[in-house]
């Protein structure tokens, strides 16, 4: 009997060409992280991201490829009027990438695009207020939704990639959130090695979290910026924003949050500033 072909052809070619294009991708990928970054980014990197001089050497050529990798698959967009440069493509790129470092990587699957604000700018908030839904312009740095894309206000990235010193760095809290999200849901657990280590992440995180709303309640600082108290999510992006960019302070004031995040990124930031390579290496 002769039944209708386009059905068929839809069933049987559709998983074909995800199978290629899967295929096709590994391969580029493949290519890229072999791939060093040209001179002319290099310098850029070593330009305007201040935590690059402090990266082991052993990261250097793992940070060029997905740096590549994210390049070649993400698209970038400069709203508000903003003209975007390579530069600022790859000032940002490299930031995300230094998540990534160490570890096998998906490349932030959720994340299609990169839209580029000059500076901070004006979102329509919405939430619920008894069975009224309320919109109110909430002035924002940057944000992270949960499918496709990333916002960041431009001279926010360049003004925190040049001071890792003050602890706060929007492309690395914007990437977490997208880390987070990889599983579905934005509650401040990311995808974890092993179901084993679930617990552990939940009885440290829920106890570190708890400790920064009461510090925030009675208006202490914290090496852990008091946004983190938000919620469980942005508790998350925030303590990994100090972890890479206070890392010594982090591990000596929250020693167990310190550890939780050194074993989920592979990394140990904190020793990053005593072994950093001299000035003519970088």
């Amino acid at each position: 009997m002769i039944g209708a072909p386009g059905i068929f052809a839809a069933v049987t070619v559709l998983p074909i060409a995800l199978i290629v294009n899967r295929i096709l991708r590994e391969r580029r990928r493949s290519r890229l992280i072999n791939e060093p970054l040209s001179e002319e980014r290099l310098a850029m990197i070593r330009r305007n991201v201040a935590l690059y001089k402090f990266i082991p050497e052993q990261y250097r050529a793992e940070l060029s490829g997905h740096t590549n990798i994210f390049l070649a698959e993400k698209h970038f967009e400069g709203c508000g009027g903003l003209a975007l440069t390579d530069e600022m493509r790859v000032t940002i790129a490299a930031q995300a990438c230094i998540l990534l470092l160490g570890r096998k990587s998906s490349y932030f699957p959720k994340c299609d695009s990169i839209v580029v604000y000059p500076a901070a700018y004006v979102a329509d908030k919405r939430q619920r207020v008894g069975y009224m839904e309320v919109h109110e312009d909430s002035v924002r740095l940057g944000e992270s939704w949960t499918q496709g894309v990333v916002v960041l206000a431009w001279d926010d990235v360049q003004g925190e990639a040049a001071r890792p010193e003050e602890g706060r760095n929007v492309v690395l809290h914007e990437f977490a959130h997208q880390l987070d999200q990889e599983d579905g849901a934005s509650d401040g657990t990311p995808i974890l090695a092993n179901r084993s280590a679930y617990p552990e992440w939940a009885r440290v995180m829920s106890a570190e979290y708890k400790k920064l709303k009461d510090r925030e309640f009675h208006h202490a600082r914290d090496v852990i910026d008091a946004y983190g108290a938000t919620n469980e999510a942005e508790f998350f992006a925030v303590a990994t924003e100090a972890f890479f960019t206070k890392g010594a302070a982090l591990k000596y004031k929250h020693p167990e949050l310190y550890e939780l995040l050194r074993g989920y990124y592979t990394l140990d930031p904190a020793d990053w500033r005593q072994s950093a390579p001299s000035p003519q290496n970088l």
